[in-house]
C-alpha cells in the first residue's frame, strides 16, 4: 500500500478542493520538491516583498537558487500587481510563486496581486501559506488559507503541519492531481519523505476532536 495513503485521505478530506496532496518533512522541503521539480533549469517569477527569510538564517532566495531554478523578482517591496508577473511570464517561466510573510507586515501604501489574477497567466501558480491554515478561520480573517487559494486557481498550495494545524513537523503539499503526482514522482521527493509517525501524528490532527 501507498506510504501514508489514510494520512493524505484524510489531508484531502480536510481540503477538498484539492485534487491531490503529498507530504514531505517540513515546510521548507516543500517548496524545494515544488521549485525543482517545475523550475529547474527555469525561472521562478516572484514578488521582490516576497523574499523573506524564514527563520534560523534560511532565506527563501537562497533556498530556491539551491534548486537549481533562476529568481526573476518583480515589482517593488510595497507594492506589485499582475501586470508586474505578467510582463515577466514567459518561455523560460516554470511557475509563478506567492509566499505569505507570515512574520512581518508591510502596511501603508501597498499592493499585493491576488491568486486569482496570477493563474490567468497561463503558467502554474504556488502559493506557500506557510502556517498551514486550511479553511478559513473566523477568528483568522488575514490569515490565508489553503481552500480559498485552490479555489482562486492556485495548481499548488504548500504549508507546514506543525504550526496553526498543530501537528508534527511535515511540508503539505496541495493541489491539482497531475502536479501533485509529478512531485511525489520526482527523485528527490524519496529523500525529502516522512517516517510512519509522522504521517500517523498527522493523521491524528486531522481526523481528531
Amino acid at each position: 500500500a501507498r506510504r501514508g495513503r489514510s494520512a493524505l485521505a484524510a489531508l484531502r478530506a480536510r481540503v477538498p478542493d484539492a485534487a491531490a496532496a503529498h507530504v514531505v518533512n517540513n515546510g521548507a522541503a516543500a517548496l524545494v520538491l515544488a521549485a525543482t521539480a517545475l523550475a529547474a533549469g527555469r525561472e521562478i517569477v516572484i514578488s521582490r516583498g516576497e523574499m523573506v527569510e524564514i527563520g534560523d538564517g534560511f532565506r527563501l532566495p537562497d533556498l530556491l537558487v539551491s534548486t537549481g531554478a533562476r529568481l526573476r523578482e518583480v515589482g517593488t517591496t510595497n507594492r506589485t500587481d499582475a501586470a508586474d508577473y505578467a510582463a515577466a511570464v514567459g518561455p523560460g517561466t516554470g511557475c509563478v510563486l506567492k509566499v505569505h510573510p507570515s512574520n512581518f507586515r508591510v502596511t501603508g501604501f501597498t499592493r499585493a496581486a491576488q491568486t486569482r489574477e496570477l493563474a490567468a497567466l497561463g503558467v502554474p501558480v504556488v502559493v506557500d501559506i506557510g502556517s498551514g491554515l486550511l479553511a478559513p478561520h473566523p477568528l483568522l480573517p488575514e490569515e490565508p488559507d489553503a481552500a480559498t487559494e485552490l479555489r482562486a486557481g492556485a495548481a499548488l498550495v504548500t504549508a507546514s503541519g506543525d504550526k496553526l494545524l498543530g501537528g508534527p513537523q511535515c511540508g503539505l503539499l496541495l493541489g491539482d492531481a497531475g502536479l501533485v503526482g509529478t512531485l511525489a514522482r520526482h527523485p528527490l521527493a524519496r529523500a525529502l519523505r516522512v517516517d510512519k509517525l509522522t504521517l500517523a501524528a498527522l493523521e491524528a490532527t486531522l481526523t481528531g476532536p
